[in-house]
């Protein structure tokens, strides 16, 4: 099976980003930066390409240049084990800049989209009592960072 590795395009951020997010995320490191050349486009020496892992999933920051701005239509979502994870990767992901969304979205510093939800939440919003499920999800649409405890109290009613 082939190997899918996200490419991330940067202006110039890459290697700052990658730093960021191994900072947060337990078992990441930076594997390769590749330089650009004599050949350019960009000045020879300046950060090209930066591969790391996340968790040891992998991922490429490229430093392409202006030309590509990241949008909601792509996202990485984490699953939380609990609430205290879910804030522990929603204060550090929206630090320095970062800026929460609706429903457990948020963007990075460098406006990269994540999902930080906890594990579990899935499972109320997918009750097999409609009501129940209608109400979690009222509640999740009101939320910002998401509060599973509070989900839950809003499906008891």
């Amino acid at each position: 099976m082939p190997r899918i590795i996200p490419n991330l395009w940067f202006d110039t951020q890459g290697k700052d980003a990658a730093e960021f997010y191994c900072s947060i995320f337990p078992r990441s490191r930076i594997t390769r930066i590749l330089h650009y050349g004599e050949a350019g486009p960009r000045p020879a020496g300046t950060v090209l390409t930066v591969d790391f892992e996340l968790d040891g999933q992998r991922y490429t920051a490229i430093n392409g240049g202006p030309d590509f701005t990241f949008t909601e239509a792509v996202s990485l979502l984490v699953e939380c084990a609990d609430q205290e994870e879910v804030d522990r990767y929603w204060q550090a992901l929206t630090a320095d800049g970062g800026e929460p969304g609706q429903c457990g979205w948020l963007k990075d510093k460098y406006g990269l989209s994540w999902q930080v939800v906890p594990h579990g939440l899935d499972d109320v919003l997918n009750d097999p009592d409609p009501a129940r499920a209608d109400r979690a999800m009222r509640a999740m649409f009101t939320m910002s960072k998401l509060d599973l405890a509070a989900v839950k109290a809003a499906a008891d009613g």
